[in-house]
Parts: structure tokens; sequence; C-alpha cells
């Protein structure tokens, strides 16, 4: 299995060589070359999440690791998620179902993508010796989840940069209690947007990439997204492979864009729908065909309060047949603020994609009303996909809604929607207890080099 670059100029790369790597030397991300298909799709109802996981994640490593070394860290990484089913299913209402993405340490999807690539990174920096310094940004739930999974793992150090004020207490807090010398939480001043900014200059700093040995695990590193097509599959599974719609509150566009791949290889889902809250670029690109910035406004959702959604340039590349330099061009345009989509191009996403937008008075009662309707009680992101979802059901066609955190990671916003503040998992329980350990960094390249330098172990 070969990678390459949206933007075609970067080195081809195995699957471990492009996990290490995260983000690709021409400033692209990875994509195989092809697609994998799987055969016997029926068969997978009442396998564990576990062998499903092995079958779906297989074909895309190829000989970067052996059978027992894939089927070891997937049983290692998903015993960390409390659910027996890990991603159960629970019915809203007649043909609605919510798929539980929550149950693993820190509550929220990230956690079935990064427990999993820290046990292979874990593997192959085991058998090459090789130390890596690994620096994302996050608009709440990555951080905590690399933290969380990378904490304590030798050879690998972790810099996690979050918008100061920007993420849920809970949130901050899973980032800056952890005590492990080897992962550090970085308040920085503006908003995700900037986070994802600077961490993409960092990489294409190659002489400060190389020399301490940069890697990613943001979504635009693809095993996360490779991670996250598992769950389609058990989803369509409980459901007897039946025709599926999915619906997926959607900031960074890498749950999405998983199950697009899911479809590739063959999993019957029907259409995928993009649920943004106010933020809402990734509903005015695909409405409108115009990808223009606007000004983040901070939300009860704000996971989802990001403009530049760096997994849409690998739906890019798939909408313009591979044309890396027409990528490259757009995602030049994007630097002064945006650009038009072709018409073919537009025409090849809304094929994929449809979209929606909901406002911050309507999650609110989207939380209230599935309270009150069904005794579930949603997390702010969740109630987007949620609110969403209800308006495209269809008589006969299965919806499912991502559930994309558990709702005690954004007590304020739930408790201002039904007087109920939830409480955290007896795991958590003495979080707001604990010691927090950040540094404030302002929005500045060389500021966070000289931090990382400084900090990283030699």
């Amino acid at each position: 299995m070969r990678y390459v670059s949206t933007r075609g100029q970067a080195p081809v790369l195995n699957f471990e060589q492009a996990m290490l790597s995260g983000l690709a030397r021409d400033g692209g991300l990875y994509l195989p070359e092809t697609i994998p298909t799987l055969s016997d799709l029926d068969q997978l109802d009442g396998l564990s999440y576990e062998e499903v996981a092995f079958r779906v994640v297989r074909p895309f490593t190829g000989d970067s690791f052996t059978d027992e070394e894939l089927r070891g860290a997937i049983d290692r990484a998903y015993a960390r998620i409390s659910h027996d089913a890990r991603a159960p299913l629970v019915q809203l209402a007649p043909g609605h179902h919510l798929l539980e993405l929550f149950h693993g340490p820190t509550l929220a999807f990230k956690d079935f993508a990064m427990q999993l690539i820290a046990q292979l990174f874990q593997i192959a920096l085991t058998r090459s010796g090789q130390r890596i310094t690994i620096v994302g940004a996050t608009s709440g739930d990555t951080g905590s989840a690399a933290i969380e999974a990378f904490r304590g793992i030798d050879n690998v150090d972790v810099f996690i940069m979050y918008p100061h004020g920007r993420v849920s207490e809970v949130q901050r807090r899973q980032m800056t209690t952890p005590p492990a010398a080897n992962v550090h939480a970085l308040a920085v001043t503006g908003h995700f947007d900037d986070c994802q900014a600077r961490l993409k200059d960092l990489f294409n700093d190659h002489a400060f990439r190389d020399h301490v040995g940069l890697a990613g695990v943001n979504s635009i590193n693809w095993a996360r997204v490779v991670a996250q097509i598992v769950y389609y599959f058990t989803a369509c599974a409980s459901l007897g492979m039946r025709s599926t719609d999915f619906c997926v509150p959607t900031g960074n566009f890498g749950d999405i864009f998983a199950g697009s791949i899911a479809r590739q290889m063959g999993l019957p889902i029907r259409r995928l729908i993009v649920a943004t809250n106010q933020n809402d670029i990734l509903h005015r690109a695909l409405s409108q065909g115009e990808y223009r910035v606007g000004t983040v406004e901070p939300s009860i959702s704000p996971s989802m309060d990001i403009q530049v959604s760096s997994n849409f340039e690998r739906a890019l590349y798939l909408a313009y047949g591979g044309d890396a330099g027409a990528v490259a061009q757009l995602m030049d345009e994007l630097k002064a603020g945006g650009f038009t989509i072709s018409q073919g191009a537009l025409q090849a996403l809304r094929e994929q994609y449809r979209s929606d937008r909901v406002s911050e008075e309507e999650t609110l009662e989207t939380i209230r009303d599935m309270r009150e309707r069904t005794g579930e009680v949603m997390c702010p992101h969740t109630a987007v996909g949620v609110a969403v979802a209800q308006r495209h059901l269809e008589p006969g066609v299965p919806m499912v809604t991502l559930a994309t955190a558990h709702p005690a990671k954004f007590p304020d916003a739930v408790e201002r929607a039904i007087g109920i503040r939830p409480g955290l998992p007896p795991h958590l329980a003495e979080l707001f207890d604990l010691p927090e350990r950040v540094t404030r960094v302002e929005n500045d390249v060389e500021a966070l080099k000289s931090l990382i330098l400084d900090r990283r172990t030699q």
C-alpha cells in the first residue's frame, strides 16, 4: 500500500512512514493510491469490534506491521474502551440511531483513533530506536485523547496546543492534569485555526522538523482516519448491512471523510450529512461552492469552532480526480482568504455529502427535547448532529447520528439546556481536584520552536 500527497510534490511513502510523518513535506495530506474493498460484509455482524477493526485496518497497513503486531495493538487499544460493544447503537426514534463514541478514557470519539495509533507508534519506534516529538493542535478533544494515549510512552515527547479560553473546563483539565513528564499542554493566544496554522508552520520548517523528529497526530495523520472508518462498519453490521444514512457533527472533516472511505470500501452508506454549528464554512462550501474563511464565533459546541477544516483537502483531492496541482492552487488561494470550487468538483462533492447548520438555540432545544422524549442527555456537538439528522430522516432508510462526546465534557451547555449538570464517570471523578500544569504561549511560531527545543527530552 503506497501513500501519496494531495499536493503531489512529496515522496511516496508506506503506511508506517506516512503515519510517523503526519503532514507531507509539500504541505499536503497523505492518501492511499487506491482504496481497498472488503468482501463478505454480511459476515461482520456478531464479530467483536476488535475483529472488525483488524479486517478494516489491515489492508491499509501493507507490510508495515505483521498480523500479530496489528492484532496486539488493536486489542490493547480497545481494552481501554469501557463498553463491551465499544461503539454501541442506541435507538432514539423509529429509524434514527445514535452511535455512542464516548466510552473511551477521555470520553470522546478521538479515543478510537488515538489509542490505536499510540500502540502502532510504540511498535514502530521500539523497532527503530527512533525518538520523536509529537506536536498537535486541538479544539478540545484531540489534545486530551493524544495526551492520554501517549503519556508515559518511551521515545515520545508530546506538545499539544489549544486555544486559551476556548475549550471546556473538562477538556482543559484532561490536558493539563496528567503528571507524565513527556506530555505538555500549551495554551495559545487565539483560536483553533491559529493553533492549526502554527502546527503546519512547524511541519513546513523542514530543518526544525528533522532536528526534533516532528510527528503529528491530528486528523492530518492518515492513521487517524483509518481507525475512524471502523465504527461505520460496526454500525452498518448492527443494522443488517442495509443502505444507511450517517449524520456527523463536523469541524475538521476527518470523521465524515472516514465515512466516505468506508463507502468506497463497499459499505452501503447512502448519504453522508455534514452537521455544523454557526461556524458553517463546510455547509457554505457545499451549498454555495465558495470556501471563504470568516471569523470564528465562540459557541457552546467549541470543538466545531473551526474555519479551516484540514481534512476537506482530502475530499477536494478526490473531487478533482486526484489533480494534485489543482489542490495545491486552491490551498495557495486559501492563504488569501478562500477559493471557488469548480463546478465539476462541486458536483462530485455533492454526490458524496449533504450539509446543514444549527443555531445555538436549536442546539439547546435539541438537548432539551431529546432528554424529555428519550431520556438521553447529549453533549452540544451530538445535539447539532441530531438536530440536522431529524431534518433529513426518510422513511425506510436508517439514520445513524454520531455521538461524538460524553455530555459531562460540556456540563455548562448541558446545564443551560436542561438544568442538570452531568457528572463525570468514576475514572475521572477526581479531575477537578488535580493540579494543573500548563504553559501560556503567544501565537508565534518562533516562540513555539524555542519552547519545544527547551522542553523536549534530548
